[in-house]
């Protein structure tokens, strides 16, 4: 009988250990749980950054080229008759 006793008693503290490693990791789980949602806001603000220093970057090399800096004039001649096109055809349409 009291091997029976001491199998319980074995049982009964390796359920407990089992238990409180489970409380351990669900804790632990839950603080990278919100690591994790804290990190893909902090994704998400810096890839709309990284989109709004893109956007302000083509914005200054058009501003330069049309300030006559010859680097990127090829390019705004292009631009401006793509755009001469687009009005173009919208002339175009409307006189239809």
């Amino acid at each position: 009988m009291s091997n029976l006793s001491e199998i319980v008693d074995s049982l009964e503290n390796r359920i407990s250990k089992l238990l409180h490693r489970y409380e351990k990791l669900k804790h632990k789980n839950h603080k990278l749980s919100e690591e994790l949602q804290q990190l893909k806001s902090q994704q998400v603000n810096t890839l709309e950054e990284m989109a709004k220093w893109q956007e302000e970057c083509r914005s200054l090399k058009l501003a330069n080229s049309m300030l006559g800096s010859d680097q990127h004039k090829r390019e705004t001649k292009l631009k401006i008759n793509a755009l001469v096109r687009e009005i173009d055809q919208c002339i175009s349409q409307l006189t239809e």
